[in-house]
């Protein structure tokens, strides 16, 4: 915490008592430690998160601290992160397959246990996290039941969740690059080369502006020491075929053709950050859409399991591509095929793991309304729908309760049983007057769903959660489960999930989430 804490790092009034006074507060005759004071336990959060990261190649497990404290701004008191401790790093492991398109349940749960028996944590002490599946190993079977496994496992409000958009972001900020772009203002391009795929985060001045994917990877391909193939992946299979050169499972391959198909791939990465327009979109090797502009870019961070080739960290064959390609990419950098300087990447194989230990949680305050805390939290994969509205000084009750309604119609699978948080933003004067007719709108634009026995659930962006809530439940004889939280920003597609309130803030833990299974 700062040093100026309570007003500065001396007190010289009473020069007698020993102690730490940047961090003690005076309490009736004798200094107590700030963390002890309720006043500042209000304002200070911390939360103990976990990162897994379940990829093409390899498994690893992250836990961080997350230090927030409440930062107030117009009509909304946030909670920002002033601070990230990584306190434990788990070795990579191998993901474990028990044939080509199955995750290893047992094995991979074994290692996770492992993991938090190293770290000395046990998942009830887990505030937050994410697991996140990556490259081939989302493709599997049996993925979105592993994941939602390990998540139960890892703790009561660890998220699973999915996608080359969402590893891509994390991997931006694990690198350091999204840092390293904040810090300098450049436009950065971070590039997270795993096991199966290769990921783009084009940054500038901090902020992720796009993502994307490819099917490079350095470990779609694997043979053991003579040469026999004992893992393809089809992807390794199209970068064969481009770079001439046959393969099949159980068939053997020289080390001059893993050298050729290496290149290839390398090759595919300079056209992508050159944007020739040589690949569609639609087609091999794109995974998403591509980024439309890399131009003005004044570096670039390399990640993931071939960053550390990249870098020169790891001299390991592992009997894949990995090597190889980091040695290619190096080349490239080197005779300015790919025309960007190379920064310092804070993190490289770990990058990911530690994005999503630290990915930062958002925490709604104390205003919140909470008509049964036993019933309605924790929650998982709430869908958000956001109403398209505006308000005026004289809120149309009418108006906004016709855009609540249609949009939930628009939005959900007609007679669908499944709860929604309905996300509220809010302008203008904060008036009896004006929340009243806010209730009643909501009150008549959910109305179908009330009558069915459903769950109000809101997220306004401003701090009028409790108010909000009271009105609906005494004034309006709402009578089913009401829950309001605030200090939020929700959007369309985003899904939530909801945790415990903490104490003693009475702040609950919200992650957000734009891409889930």
């Amino acid at each position: 915490m700062p040093s100026d804490i309570n007003g500065g790092g001396h007190d010289h009034h009473h020069p007698e008592v020993p102690g730490d006074y940047e961090h003690d507060f005076y309490d009736g005759g004798e200094f107590v430690p700030f963390e002890d004071n309720p006043i500042w336990q209000q304002e200070n959060v911390k939360l103990r998160s976990v990162g897994i990261d379940i990829g093409s190649s390899g498994t690893q497990v992250v836990f961080s601290e997350l230090k927030l404290q409440r930062n107030g701004a117009g009509l909304a008191t946030r909670y920002v992160v002033i601070e990230r401790t990584c306190f434990f790093q788990s070795k990579v492991s191998f993901t474990p397959f028990s044939d080509g398109l199955v995750i290893d349940a047992p094995a991979l749960g074994s290692i996770i246990d492992e993991a938090y028996g190293a770290a000395n944590v046990v998942p009830e002490e887990i505030d937050t996290g994410i697991v996140i599946l990556t490259g081939e190993a989302l493709r599997r079977e049996n993925a979105e039941t592993i994941a939602t496994v390990v998540s139960e496992r890892a703790g009561d409000f660890v998220c699973a969740t999915a996608g080359h958009h969402m590893e891509a972001t994390l991997a931006a900020y694990g690198s350091g690059a999204v840092q390293t772009s904040l810090e300098t203002g450049k436009r950065i391009l971070n590039i997270d080369i795993g096991g199966g795929t290769t990921k783009f985060s084009l940054i500038e001045s901090g902020k992720i502006l796009a993502t994307a994917a490819v099917h490079v990877g350095g470990r779609l391909l694997v043979a053991d020491g003579d040469g026999k193939i004992v893992r393809l992946e089809d992807a390794a299979i199209e970068h064969s075929q481009l770079a001439g050169v046959d393969l099949k499972l159980g068939g053997t391959v020289t080390e001059a053709e893993l050298d050729s198909i290496a290149e290839e791939m390398a090759d595919v990465l300079v056209s992508v950050v050159q944007s020739n327009d040589v690949f569609d979109g639609e087609v091999f090797p794109y995974l998403t859409e591509p980024i439309s502009d890399l131009t003005g870019i004044e570096g670039v961070v390399f990640s993931g399991g071939v960053g550390e080739y990249v870098y020169e960290n790891e001299k390991r064959d592992f009997g894949d591509l990995g090597k190889r390609l980091g040695g290619a990419i190096r080349s490239r950098l080197s005779d300015g095929s790919i025309p960007f300087p190379l920064l310092p990447a804070f993190a490289r194989i770990r990058a990911t793991a530690l994005g999503a230990s630290e990915f930062s949680v958002q925490l709604s305050g104390n205003t919140c309304y909470i008509s049964d805390e036993e019933r309605l939290l924790p929650r998982r994969n709430l869908q958000v729908i956001r109403p398209v509205y505006s308000l005026d000084d004289e809120i149309d009750v009418d108006a906004l309760a016709s855009a609540l309604h249609s949009r939930i119609d628009a939005f959900t699978v007609p007679g669908s049983e499944n709860d929604v948080v309905i996300a509220m933003s809010w302008s203008g004067e904060l008036s009896y007057p004006r929340l009243n007719a806010m209730a009643r709108a909501i009150e008549a634009g959910l109305r179908s769903r009330i009558a069915s026995g459903r769950p109000v659930l809101l997220a306004f962006d401003a701090d009028m959660g409790k108010a909000l809530g009271s009105m609906l439940r005494d004034e309006l004889n709402v009578n089913v489960d009401i829950l309001v939280v605030d200090g939020l920003n929700l959007l369309d597609f985003d899904y939530i999930d909801l945790g415990h309130p903490l104490q003693p803030s009475m702040a609950i833990p919200v992650t957000i989430k734009s891409l889930v299974f």
